[in-house]
């Protein structure tokens, strides 16, 4: 008899061929309950992921949206942020300058910055190697005032400098910290302060003040010739002789010579052995001037600084035996062995003759200028061997300013 009905066929099939069809049926149902709960769970893994993501970049978007969006802080930004300010700066008053374009790098304008004494020694000991300069350079003088505060001569140094192209020298000014010189702002000796640390006579301090202006001033590239000088020093000749004679010299001048004495030898300490030894011991003026050769040598030694702020204590004055000593040991090929700084110390004792305005006349400028002595300049003998000359008083100020167009030709 023929079967009707769509399970017809069922009816005839092997009891294990029907066990295997409900257990095919059975897993294909948890699989896709399984595949099911997969996905829901997939899902809100997803959704979750991108909830907190879109959340993390409208923080950050919110973060940068606080720095580059005008604020509404009228507060006005500090005067440092209202002068020049790098490309990257976000401060709106700020004239905005390449920081790393061959211009600054060569010539900072500002002498503010925030360089310990070590990492500005390091900055300022750096030598190209290459020869040739990729700019038209003109070397310059570097005039070094250390002084613990007011420069009372300087109208007379502002008229040494008076009409001189700037690209010829450069100032600069180691005063007490927080110091400010009271200058005009079309004089040379306008914000030339560099950043200082405090100086007490006869300690190490003084040739530390010494080498901060050294690094300072070879942070300008155009330096050529460093002068360091008091606020009791004058320029005894004009510029343009001044600038040739320094700029034209194979020699820099620092006084080095051996004092036998109890002022010379009679300092050395044998703490300094085998480093330095007695017969290389010498004394000299504090008052140098270098080339930009030897300041850089001086910027980069730590091993004989060192010496001499461990073992060269009162009675040993460093700033009268480091570089005469230094030099006398390493390089005295290229130093003259004396100074250009005209000094009395005729009157005895720690410090030099002072001259105030009753002692200033016009023989008596005439004769520092030339005394009738002559000495070494390169290869020749020469008639003008002090170029400056200290120490003098506030009150000399007024008599110089008279006899500077007549006696000292400025």
């Amino acid at each position: 008899m023929a079967r009707n009905g769509r399970g017809e066929g069922e009816d005839y099939l092997p009891d294990n061929n029907k066990n295997q069809t409900g257990l095919f049926k059975l897993f294909q149902v948890v699989s896709f309950l399984v595949v099911f709960v997969v996905g829901v769970v997939i899902g809100l893994a997803t959704s979750a992921h991108i909830n907190r993501h879109f959340g993390s970049q409208t923080e950050i978007y919110s973060f940068i949206n606080h720095f580059s969006s005008p604020s509404n802080d009228t507060t006005p930004p500090p005067e440092k942020e209202q002068t020049k300010c790098c490309t990257a700066s976000v401060a709106p008053s700020c004239e905005r300058v390449d920081c790393l374009s061959m211009e600054t790098f060569l010539e900072p304008n500002n002498l503010t910055h925030g360089m310990t004494d070590t990492e500005l020694f390091w900055r300022a000991s750096m030598v190209p190697i290459t020869k040739e300069y990729p700019y038209q350079r003109v070397p310059r003088v570097a005039f070094m005032f250390m002084t613990r505060g007011p420069l009372p001569l300087m109208p007379l140094w502002e008229r040494f400098f008076q009409g001189v192209d700037n690209k010829l020298f450069t100032v600069y000014i180691h005063v007490d910290p927080g110091y400010k010189v009271n200058a005009s702002t079309s004089s040379p000796f306008y914000r030339r302060e560099i950043p200082s640390q405090p100086v007490s006579w006869g300690t190490v301090t003084l040739v530390d003040a010494e080498k901060r202006l050294l690094a300072n001033a070879l942070l300008d590239f155009s330096n050529e010739r460093f002068v360091l000088l008091s606020e009791s020093c004058i320029p005894v000749y004009n510029f343009p002789t001044v600038y040739k004679y320094l700029i034209g010299s194979k020699y820099s001048f620092v006084e080095s010579y051996d004092n036998p004495g109890r002022f010379g030898r009679g300092r050395y300490s044998r703490k300094m052995l085998p480093h330095i030894q007695l017969y290389q011991w010498r004394k000299g003026s504090q008052w140098f001037e270098l080339s930009r050769t030897l300041a850089t040598i001086i910027i980069a030694d730590v091993k004989y600084y060192t010496l001499f702020s461990n073992y060269c204590l009162p009675a040993c004055y460093p700033d009268e035996h480091y570089l005469p000593t230094y030099f006398n040991m390493f390089h005295g090929s290229l130093n003259s062995n004396r100074t250009v700084t005209w000094v009395d110390w005729s009157v005895g004792g720690p410090h030099p003759a002072m001259y105030g305005g009753d002692n200033v006349t016009e023989d008596f400028v005439r004769s520092i200028r030339n005394n009738g002595a002559l000495c070494q300049y390169n290869s020749e003998m020469t008639s003008i061997c002090n170029l400056f000359a200290r120490k003098f008083a506030p009150t000399a100020l007024e008599p110089l300013l008279e006899l500077a167009s007549s006696v000292m030709e400025f």
